[in-house]
């Protein structure tokens, strides 16, 4: 899996051959059975200068900057991070094609401070920000982290650099995660004197995506990944937004709203009063959506017997949430594009459902149609949309189902997803699951090598009513296997012990409120019918 660079590597190996390699290596060379351990490796200094002699893979460094412990704000950003060891700042540039231009650092702790392992970040939309406090919070654990830019710099919301660009998309879609790892393995093999023993990967949203890519095209890159909301069924998902855009719309002619904020935070008050206790807990979470059927909740039970008022949905309103729950289909074949939300999630709706114009109309705009005048009012759900499948889709969508080579090399794979995610629709990360699964053959095939744990209460990627704070994010109350979902990672692939479970926390001012146990998938969280519905213990996974 992360191998050493082919300098150590080599010495390494000499290390190796005999009483000859034992002297050269610092052993006495003596025939007494006796073998002197090897020295200490010997960091190198924090300076451009250490990395003269490296020859990285479609790379270079441009600089090597120590920083001291304690807190620190990336240039460019308001963002504070404390608590971080010292460590080494070396920034860099991948160019895996000649059209491409992928910004990296890698921040590498000081001395005893480092674990030994590594860990690359992901991103987040289309932004080329670096997730920083992800960076964070792996270091503070003693990882050397890795983040870049995706291949593109400048407004985090513009689309328009993949116009004429199409290597730069793929560099965004599915390349660049690769593209600075494989390197930054190489600068800090050099730097610390030592190659790292085990390298993993850690994103939500974009980073989810990025996630996918890495295990579907990329499966001996890393020895464990996490995927939060893998936003992997690209096209589809930004079909949604423009589904949702113009199911909330009568026409071009009149594109006011239909259903308001305020409306569809109304649908949600009235799903969860219906449905909260259908787990036999009264806590404000419907634990799992899809049981909250129309037999218990319906919409059209809040359509106004009169007047438009605050306590209710006009006619219209109902309609326009009926076609959001539905989702986009295939006006011929009547074959659905991409998951309906789900019931509960309304109040998270108005984020993705578009202002002037449909959230990501620029993927369809530019990237598909190469046309900065097109009209979104006239997509053809059909048509227009497997003319966008079959011309960015190979660049971007992350949906095979095959990963065996990722099994093969001995890899695992933890995905999280919050049931009432208004971005990434939860039943379609359920079914990718289940289609890996079904490509395995069996649950304890696929109970091998991955793990999905769905979060009841939890937005896009954090956050919400229910307990959602285990390591996805920042870091959680407690810092271990049982609460944090790198620290999960790490023992599954140094000890072999796959999670069952992950107990996450709610905290609020500070103060752990709550604890639930996630339990993977296809397992859920039962009451044991005693004791506090806040303390996890009363919980079993069945």
């Amino acid at each position: 899996m992360t191998r050493p660079h082919p300098k150590l590597g080599a010495l390494f190996a000499l290390c190796t051959l005999g009483a000859v390699a034992l002297t050269a290596c610092g052993g006495d060379g003596d025939d007494d059975g006796a073998t002197a351990p090897p020295p200490a490796p010997t960091p190198l200094a924090c300076e451009a200068a250490s990395f003269a002699a490296l020859k990285l893979d479609n790379a270079t460094i441009t600089s090597a900057t120590p920083v001291p412990a304690g807190s620190y704000t990336p240039p460019g950003t308001r963002t504070v991070l404390e608590g971080l060891p010292a460590f080494c700042l070396v920034k860099g540039q991948a160019t895996p094609t000649s059209d491409s231009l992928i910004n990296f650092e890698a921040w590498v702790p000081t001395g005893a401070a480092w674990n030994g392992k590594l860990v690359t970040t992901g991103n987040g939309g289309y932004s080329p920000a670096l997730s920083h406090r992800d960076m964070a919070y792996a270091m503070a654990q003693g990882y050397a982290v890795i983040g870049g830019d995706t291949g593109h710099q400048g407004d985090p919301n513009a689309m328009d650099w993949g116009l004429g660009h199409p290597e730069k998309i793929t560099d965004w879609g599915s390349r660049s995660i690769h593209a600075i790892t494989v390197p930054a393995k190489q600068l800090v093999a050099t730097l610390q004197g030592q190659p790292a023993k085990r390298a993993y990967y850690y994103g939500c949203s974009t980073g989810g995506h990025q996630a996918y890519a890495q295990v579907q095209r990329y499966p001996t890159d890393f020895d464990g990944v996490i995927a939060g909301a893998p936003g992997n069924n690209r096209t589809a998902l930004n079909a949604e937004f423009l589904w949702r855009y113009l199911s909330n719309r009568t026409s071009e002619a009149d594109p006011a709203l239909l259903l308001t904020p305020a409306k569809a935070a109304l649908i949600t008050s009235a799903a969860v009063a219906a449905c909260d206790t259908l787990d036999g807990v009264a806590d404000g979470v419907i634990t799992d959506p899809r049981q909250c059927t129309s037999a218990r909740f319906d919409v059209g039970s809040l359509q106004c017997t009169g007047a438009d008022a605050a306590t209710c949905l006009t006619a219209p309103q109902v309609e326009a949430a009926r076609k959001i729950y539905a989702g986009p289909k295939n006006p011929r074949t009547g074959a659905q594009i991409y998951p309906g939300q789900v019931v509960s999630s309304e109040s998270g709706w108005p984020g993705y459902w578009g202002g002037a114009e449909p959230v990501r109309t620029d993927y369809w705009r530019l990237w598909a149609f190469e046309d900065p005048s097109w009209n979104w009012w006239q997509f053809d759900f059909d048509r227009d949309y497997a003319f966008a499948l079959a011309k960015v889709g190979s660049r971007v969508d992350q949906t095979s189902t095959d990963l065996s080579a990722f099994k093969a090399a001995g890899a695992k794979l933890i995905t999280y997803q919050g049931w009432i995610d208004p971005v990434v629709v939860a039943t379609d990360t359920i079914a990718y699951y289940e289609a890996v699964r079904a490509a395995q053959g069996s649950q304890a095939e696929v109970d091998r090598f991955f793990k999905l744990f769905m979060v009841p209460g939890m937005g896009h990627c954090s956050g919400g009513p229910g307990a959602t704070s285990f390591g996805n994010g920042g870091t959680p109350p407690v810092v271990d296997a049982e609460h944090d979902l790198l620290s999960a990672l790490d023992r599954w692939v140094e000890q072999g012990t796959a999670p069952q479970r992950l107990i996450a926390s709610r905290v609020a001012n500070g103060a752990v409120t709550r604890t639930r146990p996630l339990c993977a998938w296809p397992a859920h969280a039962v009451y044991s019918g005693s004791g506090s519905t806040d303390d996890a213990a009363n919980f079993t996974c069945r």
